[in-house]
């Protein structure tokens, strides 16, 4: 996570010397590499073809619902699946409800030679009926349409990832131990596979003449009764067809039956609505004979009404689910969608499967239950090469190796920042033990070159962790089960022949266009350089989670990382303090111990703890600074350690934020003069004893910590908390326990999400893009010190705030937290606008921007020496960028007229504009766009978009209708550009 910002620091070793500040170099973000995934080894077998049959391992698959009944499964592998992916639980998250599916291991079982065959049967006709396709061919592509199953089909299936997925009878009485195989609606999948084989007509091109149906003669139909209905294979009583499970003989396409439609039939006229436009058919019997070459025999027959199986979702995340459920109810899809999937049929076109409707849409559940079974047999498989005598939960590795691009419910952040402040206290405590006589500036370099990020991505691909990342989400469409023909191949476009992709140059990029995530069928992908780095450090953070500090050194090491903490060394260390009198500071160091509540061993120790680098012009050999770097390792850890365990369910953004309020000098310092430590520091600097003098005034005074925002404090005040909490580490030779028992109650109370304090460039920063205002910053250097000024254009008034500081960062901080108070003044601060926020999230409102509206309040102009905040009338003569602007050409694909907009607002600090987007709806179909832009939809969206020009007015254009709302608000950008140009507001480049 840390990246070198100064010069390149080496590793000791000449041969794993690393660069660390390259911009596009390994473990950054800009660059991008090809890499491999690691193949699921528990999913292998070689019974496909085993004349005796073969013994499976058994795992029974329940799913709960509090409204709709699921029945189960069972999942059968040659290998032994390992124990915590075996008694798996997984929430699955449909539109209107949760699903709770369950695995657990339920013994052997032997499958005799033509079971085998009879089920592979069931998984080749269902999964690729349901989730592919079950013809080939076609006559546009001059492909005879063949029966995907017609011939051998052994090429649907691979040795090196084979299973089977088998439904079970369900009970009457509720018991998880008992189950048994539903042999029955096998065997009923496999008489359709027979009945779909001998019709051969179904295979070649031949006349509808030609075709014959498996009922009998047609002239026979009236003797079965009006209340029987002749399907492909059989005839059912109308009362018996509702919900019945059918597949249509001429496109392989499953369905479940609705509704009987006694008033129609095959002659009756085709409906034009099905296609949107006036039918070019006479009747649905004339539509099956002109597009399928199809002569219906019972063209008397009702039509079925049919449901339509649809595709699979991805029903891993609460979020996504939530999401899709909000974007459809909000533009009607949802009804659209149920109702595009209803068909009409002839019923002797379709097959009946003697399969409960239940098991269909509990097979719906299936893609996304294995991906997360197969994502946890990965992190077995991890946990396994590392080998660590603790046991590490899967989910928990699964956790660490899952980047945010997955959209899960969970990503490896969180166990980044930790994994983080671990890698970085034990690398701290090495450097410090090892070396007892380098200077803290010393073991600052060697413990940044082993941690940056360029070293972390060396080590772990090395250790081929890349493979084991996943980065990209479950895309259930691409799903494919053994005996599955895949109909959205990826093609490998990259040159590899192997899964593995060489470490090459050839395979890195630093083009922003690079899709990242998605595997072509060999399963390479891009990934961002940076999130192998930072899967080092999740996974080291996940072993310290579930080993504790003993499997995070495990860890560390099998990635070879050295970290040597041997009680030896801290002996030396303490040995080396030892010799060191205190007899002249015993009372300092007595009344010291007696604010922190812990008597030292080694009163050297904490005699290096308070003593100054000012103290060495009296002779004195040594200084705090060691410690100080030591100190500043442990506590990170230990306040991380403490936000992760206490703060488990806020954003991993929120408990980063957390942390950095908590972990910095500022905070340390303020400890320091609360606790009244500072009164034992040794130094000899009458300037730096005047600037604690005057900071313990300071903190002394203050209402609260966000008082004390903008005033730089003593780096001496914060360094001395962090070398006492060194000492405390040594003198207890590295019990960190010890040190958080002393240490928690001089820190607390500890941020928490309720309290915390963002800082005010920061804060500045996040409100402004909440708001959709800019504002620009300008920094100069004025000998020893940075003046900067932020510049904020209101709708009605330019704010300006000025600040000054030892550094840029300290110097934007105080412009800001000017700038802040002035908009506090007018109504608008960050805590109003996030309960906004909040309130629209409540109530499901969704919108591209913020429009909010604030009244303006007269305020005095204020007014101090390099530190203020001015308010200038809009169109004053020192407003920046007077004259015209020029931007280039607007690209026309998406996005791309919004993009162009919203960077003249940036440049100009104009306000951002607002959309307002009606929708249209249609049962016929409407054309939008012209030519290769042409398309047609049964929804129009329409957009206006309003832009506040400062000193100027508001500037209004309405878009043309677009098939998509963010294409509509495209169409209006563009216009309201064209209009800019027109006014001479800009000057676009052709």
């Amino acid at each position: 996570m840390d990246i070198l910002d100064g010069h390149h620091i080496g590793l000791d070793e000449s041969d794993t010397k690393v660069k660390c500040n390259e911009s596009a170099g390994a473990g950054t973000t800009k660059r991008k590499e090809l890499h491999g995934t690691v193949h699921v080894n528990a999913l292998s077998g070689t019974w496909r073809d085993n004349p005796h049959g073969a013994v499976f391992h058994a795992y029974k698959i329940d799913f709960s619902c509090d409204c709709e009944l699921y029945p189960g499964f069972v999942l059968l592998t040659e290998l032994k699946l390992d124990e915590d992916v075996a008694n798996t639980k997984v929430d699955l998250y449909l539109l209107d409800k949760m699903v709770k599916s369950s695995v657990m291991p339920c013994g052997e079982v032997h499958l005799g030679s033509d079971q085998i065959r009879r089920a592979m049967h069931f998984h080749e006709l269902l999964f690729n009926g349901l989730y592919g396709k079950l013809f080939l061919g076609s006559k546009a592509s001059g492909v005879n349409r063949e029966f995907l199953l017609q011939r051998d089909t052994g090429l649907l299936w691979s040795t090196s990832y084979i299973y089977l997925i088998l439904p079970i009878e369900s009970l009457d009485y509720v018991d998880h131990d008992s189950w048994r195989i539903d042999w029955k609606g096998i065997d009923s999948c496999v008489s359709v596979v027979e009945f779909m084989r001998n019709s051969a007509w179904l295979s070649a091109e031949q006349s509808g003449a030609q075709y014959r149906s498996s009922i009998g003669d047609p002239s026979s139909a009236g003797n079965a009764g009006e209340n029987t209905i002749h399907l492909a294979n059989r005839s059912l009583s109308i009362e018996n067809l509702e919900e019945t499970v059918v597949m249509s003989i001429h496109t392989g396409r499953i369905y479940y039956v609705r509704e009987v439609l006694v008033n129609t039939s095959a002659e009756s006229p085709f409906d034009s609505n099905v296609d949107g436009a006036p039918s070019k058919y006479t009747s649905f019997a004339d539509y099956f004979n002109k597009k399928y070459g199809i002569v219906l025999f019972y063209p008397g027959q009702p039509l079925l009404l049919l449901k339509q199986t649809h595709n699979p979702f991805n029903l891993l995340s609460d979020s996504e689910a939530s999401a899709l459920r909000r974007k459809l109810l909000s533009s009607g899809d949802l009804v659209d969608s149920k109702r595009q999937n209803h068909v009409h049929m002839p019923p002797e076109l379709l097959v009946c499967i003697d399969i409960q409707l239940s098991t269909l849409r509990a097979l719906y559940l299936i893609p996304s239950l294995i991906h997360r079974l197969e994502s946890l047999m990965l992190a077995c498989q991890l946990r396994k090469e590392i080998a660590c005598n603790f046991h590490m939960p899967s989910s928990l590795i699964l956790e660490a190796l899952t980047t945010l691009r997955c959209c899960e419910d969970f990503s490896s952040e969180r166990l980044e920042l930790l994994g983080d402040s671990v890698l970085k206290y034990v690398v701290s405590c090495h450097v410090f033990l090892k070396s007892p006589h380098e200077h803290e500036g010393k073991l600052s370099g060697q413990r940044q070159s082993t941690i940056c990020n360029a070293n972390l991505h060396k080590l772990g691909t090395k250790r081929k962790l890349h493979e084991y990342i996943r980065d990209s989400a479950f895309e259930p469409r691409r799903w494919v089960a053994p005996g599955q023909l895949s109909v959205h191949p990826v093609p490998c476009s990259h040159g590899v022949d192997t899964s593995e992709v060489p470490l090459d140059k050839r395979f890195h990029t630093i083009d922003e266009n690079t899709v990242l995530g998605k595997s072509c069928d060999k399963g390479h992908r891009w990934l961002v350089s940076k999130s192998i780095a930072d899967c080092v450090e999740a996974v080291i953070g996940a072993y310290y989670v579930g080993g504790g500090l003993m499997a995070a050194l495990h860890m560390m090491k099998w990635l070879g990382i050295e970290a040597e903490l041997g009680p030896g060394y801290v002996d030396k260390a303490i040995n080396l303090a030892s010799d060191r009198s205190c007899i002249q500071k015993v009372d300092q160091i007595t009344a010291l111990e007696s604010k922190l509540g812990y008597d030292f061993s080694t009163k050297g120790l904490l005699l290096e703890a308070i003593t100054h680098l000012t103290e060495q012009e009296s002779g004195v050999g040594y200084c705090y600074e060691r410690l100080e770097f030591l100190g500043d390792a442990v506590l990170d850890v230990l306040i991380t350690w403490h936000l992760y365990q206490n703060h488990t369910d806020i954003d991993p953004g929120e408990l980063t934020d957390l942390r950095s309020a908590s972990v910095n000098n500022e905070n340390f310092a303020q400890v320091s003069v609360r606790r009244n430590l500072y009164q034992h520091l040794q130094l000899s600097s009458e300037s730096i004893s005047k600037q604690i003098t005057e900071y313990v005034t300071l903190v002394m005074d203050a209402e609260d910590s966000k008082s004390l925002q903008g005033r730089q404090c003593p780096k001496v005040l914060g360094d001395l908390l962090e070398s006492i909490a060194g000492a405390i580490l040594i003198d207890t030779k590295l019990n960190v326990e010890e040190v958080w028992r002393i240490f928690f109650p001089l820190l607390s109370p500890i941020v928490t999400p309720d309290n915390l304090e963002l800082p005010p460039f920061r804060e500045l920063n996040e409100l402004c893009d909440r708001l959709g205002y800019f504002f620009k910053e300008h920094c100069i250097n004025d000998k020893d010190v940075v003046l900067a000024e932020l510049r904020l254009q209101l709708e009605d008034i330019l704010l300006i705030g000025e600040g000054i500081g030892k550094t840029k960062k300290a110097a934007k901080g105080q412009a800001a937290l000017y700038l802040l108070k002035g908009l506090d003044n007018k109504g608008m601060s960050y805590d109003k606008c996030v309960l906004k926020r909040k309130k629209q999230e409540l109530n499901d409102v969704s919108s591209g921007l913020i429009d909010m509206k604030f009244s303006v309040m007269k305020s005095k102009h204020t007014s101090q020496k390099k530190q203020k905040v001015s308010l200038l009338p809009c169109g004053d003569n020192e407003a920046p960028d007077a004259a015209i602007p020029v931007i280039a050409a607007v690209k026309t694909d998406k996005g791309g007229p919004r993009n162009s907009l919203y960077e003249l607002c940036k440049r100009l600090q104009w306000p951002m504009p607002s959309f307002e987007t009606n929708e249209e709806k249609s049962r016929s179909p409407i054309e939008f766009g012209e030519g290769s832009d042409k398309r047609t939809g049964f929804n129009g969206f329409t957009s206006k978009i309003s832009l506040l020009i400062p000193d100027y007015g508001v500037m209004e254009a309405m878009g043309e209708q677009r098939a998509d709302k963010k294409s509509s608000q495209d169409s209006a950008a563009l216009h309201l550009l064209y209009e800019l140009e027109q006014q001479g507001k800009l000057v676009i480049n052709c």
